[in-house]
């Protein structure tokens, strides 16, 4: 039976005690597992990076006018793997040894993207994304769920996370310098060969590390381990409030990366390093917020970061379209700044949302909760992205912009009210079906026909559900 020491439980308001030195932001390079994730993860992003682009390639070599159709499929399908397969693989392969999976995980991707140089019909397009982002799907939450074991200190860990958030901006703004660089060197389909090679050295760099075994778990069957990280998920109040911030997150980022195209190219009749130029203020926004945030974070709780970044850039994004309509578009160094200054508000939104997941749950349970905000996150921008595509050709891009910024001020009043603000770390609460001698009631207080302590919550199997406060 699984005991619970209430002191091992994670206290956020003592995680940064006074007089504790903070991390360096490069320090946890140091830590040569981690070391070895981290470039693992880069070199995969570039490896998908050239992988989307070789597939727009492919697709207008089978496709030509039709090959955005064809794209739109791929990446529906893409999304509709992400949203549905994550939790199941999560579930299938949670006894296995996490470094294998995601080892076996790197080779499935490596080997799709060979695969796809060798296809002459739109539909086998759609079976390898299917096969290769079901892999992903796999990867990267059991990944994100590795970290907090890598570096169980929270200063660490957030500084990981930002890290995270620069890699991945980095590969939207690397990897089409790099496949421009490539395409003059070789013929597009040796792309797929450059895919290939980022996902064969990650995964022999996640061979070579050494990756902390995450505990005797209880044995669980299928059906309990599918819908575990849901379940926890949706009972709390932490997560149900970042559930909503990730939905303000996906209306804006939907209006950046759908219409971005649109007002570079249209609205201010520039050339396609014009859009180069705008998505790359996003990204160097991005990259900035997700710098600043580590030593922000040593010092003021997640919450009204992550709040105050989601009204930020919903309220900027909803204000810009109400503007145009109302006065027309701004200068072109305008919305530079903006999209930049929109980029670091949703960075304080997407940067710490690791912290809550670690903080929410033990580690058995961490992999389910990471795959549940994976498939949630990607169900929020499976609807936000033809939205964006449907409201910008239909009723213009100022409207798409005011009501996809409205929906995500909208999104983040509910997430004040899902995660209220004032919650004691130390939640005091009545155990009522426990037997007297269970070993998570040691120093608890008889009252009544229950037991009585208090500790940092999180749903297990001692908590199903969130306590009411006594």
């Amino acid at each position: 039976m699984r005991t619970h020491s209430l002191a091992s439980r994670l206290d956020p308001a003592n995680a940064f005690p006074e007089g504790k030195p903070r991390a360096p932001m490069l320090k946890i390079l140091r830590n040569p597992t981690y070391l070895r994730l981290f470039v693992a993860q880069v070199v995969a992003l570039l490896g998908t990076g050239l992988l989307t682009i070789a597939l727009g390639l492919t697709a207008f070599d089978l496709a030509g006018d039709q090959a955005g159709q064809v794209l739109g499929i791929a990446l529906t399908i893409k999304m509709l793997a992400y949203v549905g397969l994550s939790p199941v693989a999560t579930a299938l392969f949670a006894r296995l040894n996490r470094r294998k999976v995601l080892i076996a995980a790197d080779l499935v991707r490596a080997a799709a993207a060979l695969c796809l140089p060798f296809i002459d019909a739109a539909w086998q397009i759609y079976a390898l994304i299917f096969v290769l982002q079901a892999a992903s799907a796999t990867f990267t939450p059991t990944y994100q769920a590795v970290l907090p074991d890598v570096l169980p200190d929270e200063a660490n860990y957030t500084r990981a996370l930002s890290l995270a958030r620069l890699a991945y901006d980095m590969e939207n703004l690397a990897s089409p310098v790099l496949a421009g660089l490539l395409l003059s060197l070789i013929e597009p389909n040796w792309l797929f060969a450059g895919t290939s090679l980022g996902f064969l050295a990650s995964a022999a760099l996640v061979l070579g590390s050494h990756i902390p075994a995450p505990g005797d778990a209880r044995p669980r069957p299928f059906r309990e381990r599918l819908t575990r990280g849901i379940r926890i998920y949706l009972a709390t109040p932490r997560l149900r409030g970042l559930l909503a911030l990730t939905a303000t997150v996906a209306a804006v980022s939907a209006v950046i990366l759908v219409l971005t195209v649109v007002i570079a190219r249209s609205v201010y009749d520039g050339a396609e390093r014009d859009l180069a130029v705008l998505l790359g203020a996003y990204g160097a926004g991005s990259m900035l917020g997700a710098l600043a945030l580590p030593p922000l974070l040593d010092r003021v709780p997640d919450r009204p970061v992550m709040l105050t970044g989601a009204l930020l850039g919903s309220g900027a994004m909803a204000a810009l379209g109400l503007a145009i309509l109302f006065s027309g578009w701004p200068t072109w160094p305008m919305v530079l700044l903006l999209w930049f200054l929109i980029g670091a508000a949703l960075a304080g939104v997407m940067t710490p949302s690791g912290r809550l997941l670690r903080r929410s749950a033990e580690t058995e349970d961490r992999p389910a909760l990471f795959a549940a905000q994976f498939a949630l996150s990607h169900a929020c921008w499976l609807v936000a992205y033809p939205v964006a595509g449907w409201l910008g050709s239909t009723a213009g891009v100022p409207v798409a912009m005011l009501g996809l910024g409205a929906a995500g001020l909208a999104a983040a009043f509910v997430a004040i009210i899902l995660w209220p603000g004032g919650m004691p770390d130390q939640l005091e609460h009545e155990h009522t079906s426990l037997p007297q001698d269970h070993p998570h009631l040691r120093g608890a207080t008889r009252r009544g026909r229950g037991w009585i302590h208090s500790h940092p919550v999180q749903i297990d199997d001692e908590h199903p559900t969130w306590p009411a406060t006594k």
